[in-house]
C-alpha cells in the first residue's frame, strides 16, 4: 500500500486565492495515483495520497526565505527588461 505525501505551498494560483483549490487537489490525487498504477502496478484503491499545504513563511529556496528570493528574481528580471540588448 503506497502512501505518497505531496507538499504544496499554501498560495493560490491567482491573487484572489490563498490555497490550492479542491479541484486542484483532486487532480493531484488522481495524477499521483495514476503514476503509481502505471509505474508500479499499484491498484488505485490501495494508494493513499496526502496533500500538505506549507505556509509561504515556512519554506525557502536559493538560501533565502521564498518571498525574499522571489523579490530578488523579480528585480533582476525587471532590470533585464530595462536594459534591452544586454
Amino acid at each position: 500500500m503506497p502512501i505518497v505525501t505531496v507538499q504544496v505551498t499554501r498560495e493560490g494560483t491567482t491573487p484572489d486565492r490563498s490555497s490550492v483549490s479542491p479541484e486542484e487537489k483532486a487532480a493531484i490525487i488522481t495524477g499521483v495515483s495514476q503514476v503509481l498504477l502505471d509505474v508500479l502496478k499499484k491498484p488505485l484503491e490501495s494508494t493513499y495520497v496526502v496533500i500538505e499545504e506549507v505556509e509561504l513563511d515556512n519554506w525557502g529556496w536559493g538560501g533565502l526565505p521564498t518571498a525574499q528570493y522571489r523579490k530578488i528574481l523579480a528585480d533582476a528580471a525587471r532590470d533585464r527588461e530595462d536594459q534591452p540588448g544586454k
